[in-house]
């Protein structure tokens, strides 16, 4: 028997799928889930625990739809949930990490959910720009300047590039 993660997996991201019935899935999972995360954010210093099947009860869900929540979450979690071999009955957590999950939103390009006002609770507007910019730096690749063949050698000789390290 497939895993339940696998069953998730082959729902979610099913290429046969209409184009439309798949657009309608999303949609609907993602207002599932900012339910879910503006419960999580509005006590954030809970420690959420129990089965699948509980947490499921717990926000109103099947257990389909809370293994792509814990699929979600589970890079943002202070100790990971064993994602690939769910049943209803493995014990999982939702104990996340405040900042690495605000920054995998961000990430994930989620404004849905990194613009919850629940964030306004738990950072200052100040905290909240910094996360946004530092994860948005993070994906930045900047390349060195460029030595011209007239500057100084970078090797400290004094000599220009072209005459030096550059030939």
């Amino acid at each position: 028997m497939a895993g339940l993660l696998d069953q998730w997996r082959k729902i979610a991201y099913n290429e046969q799928a209409d184009r439309t019935e798949l657009q309608n899935f999303w949609a609907n999972y993602f207002n599932i889930e900012k339910d879910i995360y503006e419960q999580l954010l509005s006590d954030p210093d809970t420690e959420v625990r129990g089965t699948v099947k509980e947490l499921a009860e717990k926000y109103g869900q099947d257990v389909m739809t809370m293994v792509g929540f814990l699929d979600g979450i589970n890079e943002s979690l202070k100790e990971e949930n064993p994602i690939e071999d769910l049943s209803e009955d493995t014990q999982v957590n939702l104990v996340f990490d405040k900042a690495l999950l605000y920054k995998n939103m961000v990430a994930a390009k989620a404004d849905w959910l990194y613009e919850l006002p629940q964030w306004k609770e738990i950072f200052s507007e100040e905290e909240l720009k910094a996360l946004y910019k530092e994860q948005r730096d993070s994906g930045t690749v900047r390349k060195p300047k460029k030595i011209g063949r007239n500057d100084p050698c970078p090797c400290g000789s004094g000599k220009k590039y072209k005459k030096c390290c550059g030939r």
